[in-house]
């Protein structure tokens, strides 16, 4: 849920401060641990660190993104892919596919060589 229109948007006073006192366009990264305060006009052009409980993600503000919080753009999950036996035999197959076409170019540029050699 969003805040109420009468408290307006959760902005951190001390990040609006450090913003202000860099100028636009500078390439000084702001390291910040609130994920929850959202991005105003202010912010645009300025690269934040968004901390995701590991590092600090770097994220250049952009005027699509007001409006929005700034953990929006620094996941906390990294996605690997499904697993089971489906995926494992749909991996495993392409493998094959792979080798079967790795030994037919390698084939095909066995017979190009012994060619040239005979038509020499």
């Amino acid at each position: 849920m969003s805040r109420s229109l009468k408290k307006g948007p959760y902005i951190n006073e001390r990040l609006i401060k450090k913003v202000q006192a860099l100028r636009p366009g500078d390439r000084t990264v702001i390291r910040t641990w609130d994920r929850a305060a959202v991005i105003s006009p202010e912010m645009v052009g300025f690269r934040f660190g968004i901390h995701d409980g590991r590092k600090h993600v770097e994220v250049l503000a952009i005027e699509d993104m007001v409006g929005h919080k700034l953990g929006e753009f620094a996941p906390t999950r990294k996605f690997i892919k499904h697993g089971g036996r489906m995926m494992r035999e749909e991996g495993r197959a392409a493998l094959t596919k792979e080798a079967k076409s790795t030994q037919e170019v390698t084939a095909t540029e066995k017979t190009e060589k012994t060619e040239k050699k005979e038509g020499q």
